[in-house]
C-alpha cells in the first residue's frame, strides 16, 4: 500500500490544506451520525423489552417510567436526523470547494507552454483530466475518509458497550471488528486496485475512440480505417467490461465476508449475552441493547468497503492529476527600470531536449509608449519571445523585467456561454457598459445592435455564429478591457482579409496611445504601425531598426505583403 500512500499524498495534502475545519467537522459529524444510529437502535431495543416484561404485572407496569427512554427515543431520533443532514452538507460542500481548487490548478497546469503543447495533440486527456479524474477524487474523502472515521466509532462504541457488561468481551468485540472491518476493504482495495486501473484506461480509450470516430468519420472512411476504427472501439469495450467484472467479483467476495463477519459477531453477541443473561448478570433488556447495537455497528464498515473498492480508481487519477497541479512557472515579474516597459538580459529558451534553442541570448529593451514589432520567418523565434515576456513561458537562462502585459494569441478562443461572459474573461468585474464600450472600440456596434439578445446571445462552440472578422473583433474588445501597460501581440490580424485587418489595427492603434506595443509578424501591413522593427532568425536577433532609419524601409521590403 505503500504506493498507494504515495500516490495519494498530493491529494491527501491540498485537502489538509483547505478547509481543514469543515473536514475535521465533517468526520465528527459523521461520527455522531453513527453514534446517534447506535444508540436509537440500542435504546429501542431496550426500551421495548424493558416494557414487555414491565407490563407482565400490574406492579411493575405502574411504576415503570415510560417517559425518560421515549425522551432518549426522540432525542436520539432527532440528533441521528440533523447530524446526517449536516455531515452531508458539511462533507460535500468542503469536498466540492477543494474540487473547484484542484480544477483551476489542473487547468493552470495544463496551460503552462510546455504542458499544453504535450495536450494539444491528445485534447480528449485533458477533458478527461478535468472531469472524470477530478470527479474520482471525491470519492477519497465521501467514501473512504469519512467511512472510516464512522467504522472507528462504531467500534469504540461496541467496544465500550460491551465492556460496561464483561471487560474481556468489549477487548475482543472491539478488536475483532477494527481488524475484520477494516482489514476486509484493505484487501478489497488492492484486489480491485488493477482493475480499477485498467478500467480507467479502457474507458478513456473507449470515449476517445467514439469522439474520434464520430468526428473524423470521413476521414476514416477516406482513409478506409472506419473498420479499423470500429474494431478498436470492440475492443476497448471488451476491455472495459473484463475490468467491470474484475470488480464486481471483488465487491461481492469482500460482501460476503462482511457478511461472514457480521453473522459472526451477531453470534457471538448473542452468546456471551445468553451465558451472562443465564447467570443473571444482565437482563433481558440489556441483552436485547447489546445484541441491536452489535447489528447496527456494522453499518459503517459496508459504506467503507464500496470506498475501498473505488480506490483504485482513486489513486489513478491522483497520479494523473497530481503532475500537472503546480501552476506554471512564470518569469521574474521584477519591475523594469524608469522609462522602460520590458528589459529582457541574456535570455535563451529551450524546447523539450533539444540541442537548438528556440531563443539564444536575446538582449533588448522596449520604451514605454514604443510600438515595436518583431519580424522574421515561421520558426525564428518571435511567439517564443513574447511568450516569455508574458510569463507564459519561464526561460532556460537570463532574466526578464517587465510591466504588467497582456497577450494577444494567433487564436482567438471563445467558448459556449453568453457573450457577456465571454468577455468577462478578459475583466471580471466589467459592467455592462464597460464591455458595449470596448465592443464598440473593436468596431462590433452594428453586431451587437443587431442581436436580439444583446449581451444575453450564446456563442456556439468555438464561436460558432461569429465569422473571423467578428472572432478576431471580439478578441481585441477583450484587450481593450484589459487595463495593463504593455500589449503583446502574436500576428494579430493573420487569417482577415485586408479590409478588415487594416480596419483592426486601426482600431489597435487608436486605443493604444497609452500603451506599449509589441507585435511579432511577418506581414507588412502589421509591422508598418511600428516605430521600431526588430529582425530575428533562428532564434536570434540579426538587426533592427528605427522609424526614419535608412534600414527601417529595407526590412520592411523583407515581409510579405498584405
Amino acid at each position: 500500500m505503500s504506493r498507494v500512500s504515495r500516490d495519494l499524498a498530493p491529494i491527501l495534502s491540498l485537502f489538509w490544506r483547505g478547509p481543514r475545519g469543515k473536514l475535521l467537522f465533517g468526520l465528527g459529524l459523521s461520527a455522531a451520525t453513527t453514534l446517534c444510529g447506535l444508540a436509537l437502535l440500542g435504546l429501542s431495543g431496550w426500551f421495548i423489552t424493558a416494557t414487555a416484561i414491565a407490563g407482565l404485572s400490574a406492579a411493575t407496569a405502574l411504576a415503570f417510567d415510560v417517559f425518560s427512554p421515549s425522551a432518549g427515543i426522540r432525542f436520539f431520533a432527532l440528533a441521528r436526523t440533523v447530524s446526517r443532514y449536516g455531515e452531508r452538507l458539511v462533507t460535500h460542500d468542503a469536498t466540492l470547494s477543494i474540487l473547484a481548487e484542484l480544477r483551476e490548478r489542473l487547468f493552470r497546469g495544463s496551460a503552462a507552454m510546455r504542458e499544453a503543447e504535450k495536450l494539444r495533440m491528445r485534447p480528449a486527456a485533458l477533458l478527461f483530466r478535468l472531469t472524470h479524474d477530478i470527479d474520482a477524487l471525491d470519492s477519497l474523502y465521501l467514501r473512504v475518509v469519512v467511512p472510516a472515521a464512522a467504522a472507528i466509532a462504531a467500534a469504540l462504541a461496541i467496544g465500550l458497550c460491551f465492556g460496561a457488561i464483561l471487560p474481556a468481551a468489549g477487548i475482543g468485540f472491539g478488536a475483532f471488528l477494527v481488524i475484520a472491518g477494516l482489514g476486509i476493504p484493505l484487501i478489497a482495495a488492492r484486489v480491485a486496485e488493477r482493475p480499477a486501473q485498467r478500467r480507467v484506461l479502457a474507458l478513456e480509450a473507449l470515449r476517445s475512440r467514439v469522439i474520434d470516430l464520430v468526428s473524423g468519420q470521413t476521414d476514416l472512411v477516406m482513409s478506409g480505417r472506419i473498420e479499423a476504427q470500429r474494431r478498436a472501439i470492440a475492443e476497448a469495450d471488451r476491455k472495459l467490461s473484463d475490468a467491470d467484472s474484475e470488480l464486481n467479483f471483488a465487491e461481492v467476495a469482500s460482501g460476503a465476508a462482511l457478511g461472514i463477519v457480521s453473522a459472526t459477531l451477531i453470534a457471538s453477541a448473542l452468546f456471551v449475552t445468553l451465558f451472562l443473561a443465564r447467570h443473571a448478570e444482565i437482563g433481558a433488556p440489556i441483552m436485547a441493547l447489546a445484541v441491536l447495537v452489535t447489528i447496527a455497528a456494522l453499518e459503517p464498515f459496508s459504506a467503507l468497503r464500496r470506498g475501498a473498492i473505488e480506490l483504485g480508481r482513486t489513486c489513478v487519477a491522483a497520479r494523473r492529476v497530481a503532475v500537472r497541479l503546480k501552476p506554471p512557472a512564470h518569469a521574474s515579474v521584477a519591475s523594469p527600470p524608469s522609462g522602460t516597459a520590458c528589459v529582457l538580459d541574456a535570455v535563451s529558451v529551450h524546447y523539450g531536449h533539444g540541442d537548438r534553442p528556440a531563443i539564444q541570448n536575446i538582449t533588448l529593451s522596449l520604451r514605454v509608449g514604443e510600438r515595436v514589432a518583431l519580424i522574421g520567418s515561421s520558426g525564428s523565434g518571435k511567439s517564443t519571445l513574447i511568450f516569455v515576456i508574458a510569463g507564459e513561458l519561464a526561460p532556460d537562462h537570463g532574466s526578464v523585467r517587465s510591466v504588467p502585459s497582456t497577450l494577444l494569441t494567433q487564436r482567438t478562443e471563445l467558448f459556449t456561454d453568453t457573450l457577456r461572459d465571454n468577455l468577462r474573461l478578459a475583466n471580471a468585474t466589467a459592467d455592462d457598459d464597460c464591455l458595449r464600450r470596448a465592443m464598440m472600440s473593436a468596431g462590433l456596434k452594428p453586431y451587437l445592435d443587431a442581436l436580439p439578445n444583446g449581451l444575453d446571445t450564446r456563442l456556439g462552440e468555438d464561436g460558432l455564429g461569429l465569422s473571423g472578422g467578428e472572432g478576431r473583433r471580439l478578441a481585441l474588445a477583450r484587450l481593450f478591457l484589459r487595463k495593463t501597460p504593455l500589449w503583446l501581440l502574436d500576428e494579430p490580424t493573420e487569417g482577415l482579409d485586408d479590409a478588415t485587418a487594416r480596419d483592426v489595427l486601426g482600431r489597435l492603434s487608436a486605443n493604444a496611445v497609452q500603451c506599449t506595443l509589441l507585435i511579432a509578424t511577418h506581414i507588412r501591413r502589421e509591422a508598418e504601425i511600428a516605430d521600431r522593427l526588430i529582425a530575428m532568425k533562428d532564434g536570434r536577433v540579426i538587426g533592427q531598426a528605427s522609424r526614419g532609419d535608412s534600414q527601417f524601409e529595407a526590412l520592411l521590403s523583407t515581409l510579405r505583403q498584405d
